[in-house]
């Protein structure tokens, strides 16, 4: 390429436009409450491996993650985990105990749990990472008390049925006559509250501004500059 052809190069980005300028953060990005049957897995430090096989990390995308969560257990326990038993179908609100998310820090993991059907977590404890790759996604994941915790459990195993209902804005769980406290940091509950924690949604609803600063960075638009 000679030095003429080089400067008179455009960038395909250069007069890129953005097809939805007027977009509107939509309310569905706020997460106050979430109701639902649940599942209750019992047990300590439950890795992410157990939660999704390593070898389904070769998927191109997450579309048929749901399918292999809890694989290895699932066969293991011959149609007894809790993810095959037939009154645990549809539900929305996992229950774990300890440290539920350690080992590797693949988003698969949550992915996989959200391909499922699960849109939010009661636990003990949560490990960090997986923590976190779970408010990315939109998935609450709050704590309670060991005691709250294995009651929770066992009135899901008593009454599958019954709908349970986090609540954000009162850091409260409830499962028909039963209401116990639960906790999630400050900002973190503040992000679902108020949908910030969709970022995506952030940046599409604030286009305008996008577009605007992007027209200002030389690395952006180095081709018009070059040419002027």
């Amino acid at each position: 390429m000679t030095e003429k052809s080089f400067f008179n190069y455009q960038l395909p980005i250069t007069n890129y436009q953005l097809p939805i300028t007027n977009y509107q953060l939509p309310m569905v990005s706020e997460v106050k409450q979430i109701s639902g049957n649940a599942v209750p897995l019992i047990g300590n430090d439950i890795d992410t491996d157990r939660i999704i096989p390593a070898r389904y990390l070769k998927a191109i995308t997450f579309d048929d993650l749901g399918e292999g969560v809890f694989v290895d257990d699932r066969k293991a326990l011959n149609g007894e985990h809790p993810f095959d038993q037939i009154q645990y179908q549809g539900a929305k609100i996992l229950i774990v105990n300890r440290n539920f998310g350690c080992g590797s820090s693949r988003e698969h993991a949550p992915q996989a749990l959200a391909k499922w059907g699960i849109k939010a977590l009661i636990g003990e404890s949560f490990a960090e990472i997986f923590f976190g790759n779970c408010v990315a996604m939109g998935i609450p994941c709050v704590t309670a008390d060991e005691k709250v915790v294995k009651h929770l459990q066992e009135l899901v195993t008593t009454n599958p049925q019954a709908v349970k209902t986090i609540d954000l804005e009162k850091l409260q769980v409830q499962l028909g006559d039963f209401t116990a406290s639960v906790m999630i940091s400050e900002g973190t509950r503040s992000t679902f509250i108020s949908g910030t924690w969709d970022a995506c949604g952030q940046l599409v609803a604030n286009a305008q501004q996008v577009k605007a600063t992007a027209a200002k960075l030389p690395y952006i638009a180095w081709g018009n500059l070059a040419a002027s």
